[in-house]
């Protein structure tokens, strides 16, 4: 596995990274401390690979003090060659999935990672998730999967367990959804409903993942329902038990639940559901929501969702139009690169559909510039991209494109 402190002594962690950049620049650790408003000791403990540097706003704070991109931190970790047998990867996915054992020792021999020792490497794969970065992400699941399995095996009822297997399914889930494999993403769902233990927090979480596996195996009245009911539970939950990102949730859930119902052909509930997401987002805004574990909200999000509903239900100059308005500000820029290129790749057959391939072809390289992962990896990218080469005459990005991904008129 290939994580923060795990067994590959090859990469440079990040705080090395850290460390190494902030001594090119002249600073001492304290001045930097100062910078970025963390202790002397907090800093030492990044560099020293003590503290694990892995949510993605904290890099991104760490990265501005330093004047570089968070992707020059995550570039010893995440910027490898790419998986180009993905089958191959996807298929020890599956075997980790398929594994139940709950030995002691990891799937190397050596001692299984503690919860807390994991909980930092799952955090570093939804960093790497989030910046589109898939094939680290499918490098780290059959171990993140396998151990945290062995490593919560022997607590139940410890919340930090739950939440662990929880955050690793989901992670797994949404992984799977992006590269076509709807029933496996299914599993890797379900096993995250029945890791949160009735908890309404954690079932809501479980159940964003739980949607999009459902709508992947176009079984969009199920997804609804898993949606709405995860939403349910958690107006049911007494105030003050969740943390503040719980409107996040609730909005992300209701977001889910429309884009079901779109799917299945209900208008009327689709526009429902995203008339409250959209009271939710602005009600929240000043909350700035963050996407965390790839739950994103703010008005942004919604009205990206707006736009994929309408495609959905063949209003495609409507999608079209909420489309371009929605991309056409800052907060669109401040999503994370995954939600960004992905629904790029989405809103292509809006494109298509209304005879403009030169628009769809427009937006997959954006998207590819974006996350190339996002293009070069996932089935729907190809088979847009193979749409648009079949329309006729391409421009000249277009064309490196698809010679890049192996495609030809």
């Amino acid at each position: 596995m290939t994580g923060p402190g795990r067994r590959n002594g090859n990469e440079l962690p990040i705080g090395r990274r850290v460390a190494e950049l902030r001594r090119r620049r002249g600073m001492s650790q304290q001045v930097f401390a100062d910078r970025i408003r963390k202790s002397k000791s907090w800093v030492d403990k990044v560099e020293r690979g003590v503290r694990t540097l892995d949510r993605l706003s904290v890099i991104e704070t760490v990265a501005g003090a330093l004047g570089v991109a968070p992707t020059v931190l995550l570039a010893g970790k995440v910027q490898r060659a790419p998986v180009t047998d993905t089958g191959s990867a996807v298929e020890q996915v599956r075997t980790a999935l398929a594994r139940y054992d709950t030995s002691g020792s990891g799937n190397d021999g050596q001692p299984a990672s503690s919860v807390q020792e994991l909980d930092g490497q799952v955090g570093y794969a939804w960093t790497a998730y989030r910046n589109g970065h898939l094939p680290q992400v499918l490098r780290m699941l059959p171990d993140l999967l396998g151990d945290g399995r062995q490593a919560c095996h022997p607590q139940p009822g410890n919340a930090s367990a739950a939440d662990l297997l929880v955050r690793v399914y989901r992670l797994a889930a949404q992984v799977l959804v992006k590269l076509g494999e709807a029933d496996l993403a299914w599993l890797a769902a379900d096993r995250a409903m029945s890791a949160a233990a009735g908890d309404p927090r954690r079932a809501g979480l479980a159940a964003v993942s739980l949607a999009q596996a459902l709508r992947a195996l176009r079984r969009g009245r199920l997804a609804m329902t898993a949606a709405v009911t995860a939403v349910h539970q958690l107006d049911l939950a007494p105030s003050g038990v969740f943390l503040p990102d719980e409107p996040a949730l609730t909005g992300t859930l209701l977001i889910e639940a429309a884009l079901a119902a779109a799917a299945c052909g209900s208008a009327a509930a689709a526009g429902e559901l995203t008339e409250r997401a959209a009271r939710l987002a602005t009600a929240h805004d000043e909350r700035h929501h963050r996407d965390h574990d790839g739950v994103g909200f703010s008005p942004t999000t919604v009205e990206l969702a707006r736009a994929l509903t309408a495609m959905r239900l063949g209003d495609h100059r409507q999608a079209v139009t909420i489309h371009r308005q929605a991309t056409g500000g800052e907060a669109w820029h401040l999503l994370p690169a995954e939600h960004r290129a992905a629904h790029l790749i989405d809103i292509t057959r809006a494109h298509l559909d209304l005879g403009d391939p030169h628009a769809a072809g427009r937006a997959l390289v954006t998207a590819d510039a974006i996350a190339p992962a996002e293009t070069r990896i996932r089935p729907a990218a190809r088979t847009a991209l193979t749409a648009v080469l079949r329309a006729g005459p391409t421009s000249a990005d277009v064309a490196r494109l698809a010679a890049t991904v192996g495609l030809t008129r």
